[in-house]
């Protein structure tokens, strides 16, 4: 294997740069990424995603605010799935 000449180099260093940088295409992908930052649990932002696209926003945001905003709560991310699953089987 030979050796990378420094026109390759850059080129990895652009995708490396690109890979870091959040394309956000769609309000529910902007809102999931916010409940991520907001719990701290930013590992799991594609289920917040997706959890965004399926659910109403203000309700998900209101509950994760509210989340954080409690200094008990050690695991935010798993009391808010908890309650968000509370409140679907509440509706039912």
């Amino acid at each position: 294997m030979r050796p990378l000449n420094e026109s390759s180099q850059d080129y990895f260093k652009s995708l490396e740069e690109r890979s870091k940088k959040s394309r956000v295409y769609r309000s529910y992908q902007m809102i999931g990424l916010q409940l991520a930052e907001i719990l701290g649990d930013l590992p799991h932002k594609a289920l917040y995603i997706k959890l965004a696209k399926m659910r109403d926003a203000q309700e998900l945001l209101r509950a994760a605010k509210t989340i954080a905003e409690n200094p008990k709560i050690q695991n935010r991310g798993a009391y808010f799935m908890r309650v968000i699953a509370n409140n679907a089987n509440n509706n039912k």
